[in-house]
């Protein structure tokens, strides 16, 4: 019998005394964690090996985690980011989204909580679902949205997309041109309509519009007090 291969999991935390923590407790989980003690350090591990997921703190010396996940994101669209962050600051968490994080957690935190957050993406990142009845390729005017793959085209252009974003990008697709409700959407994929979910999906809905921008018969709107509404105008 074939050994189940380990999620590997790429650990960026300057604090010796957390970081070390971590990489026990996730790899007590059987995680796979590399442990990088800066941003630099971190991204050459990157450049290296393959990651299911990317662990980052936001304040790390020679490179921020901000930093660390445009350069990440510029080799690999689709892997996830979770940030960790010892603001509480909502700008903070908003950056990590603008420049494609898929979750944060704030310090203090439980490794509880912690595992349930990376289980929860790990889960959507690699379809693990009984349901395989899931229409999983869209047509949008001129483009092709290959959800499974995460991955929009239009000719020969190709755009990688977050896990988020092609959640996202879904559910506008099965609503299309009819309104998709902001608060169903927060909870289908932030699982909370929050204030701040609404403030970080407003993000991905800006970052989806520039992605479909080259057609000009299709456009994601607002619809005020109620969501947003992607249209396809034939």
């Amino acid at each position: 019998m074939v050994a189940e291969e380990k999620i590997k999991i790429l650990l960026a935390e300057d604090d010796s005394n957390l970081g070390n923590l971590l990489k026990e407790y996730l790899e007590a989980k059987n995680y796979d964690t590399s442990w990088a003690k800066n941003g630099k350090e971190g991204f050459d591990l990157f450049k290296k090996n393959s990651y299911d997921l990317c662990l980052l703190d936001v304040m790390m010396p020679l490179k921020d985690g901000f930093t660390l996940a445009k350069e990440i994101r510029a080799q690999n669209k689709s892997v996830p980011i979770v940030f960790l962050t010892a603001k509480s600051m909502k700008e903070d968490a908003i950056e990590g989204f603008t420049v494609g994080a898929d979750d944060y957690i704030t310090k203090p935190f439980s490794m509880e909580e912690l595992l349930l957050r990376l289980n929860a993406i790990l889960r959507r990142t690699k379809n693990q679902t009984t349901a395989d009845n899931t229409i999983k390729f869209f047509e949008i005017g001129q483009y092709q949205f290959d959800y499974e793959n995460q991955k929009l085209k239009m000719g020969k252009k190709e755009q990688g997309l977050t896990t988020k974003e092609a959640e996202l990008l879904r559910l506008l697709c099965l609503h299309k041109n009819d309104v998709l409700d902001r608060n169903f959407a927060l909870n289908a994929i932030w699982k909370d309509d929050n204030y701040f979910n609404s403030r970080s999906m407003d993000v991905f809905v800006t970052r989806l519009r520039k992605y479909l921008k080259d057609d000009p018969k299709v456009e994601i709107i607002n619809i005020h007090g109620k969501g947003f509404k992607l249209l396809v105008n034939k």
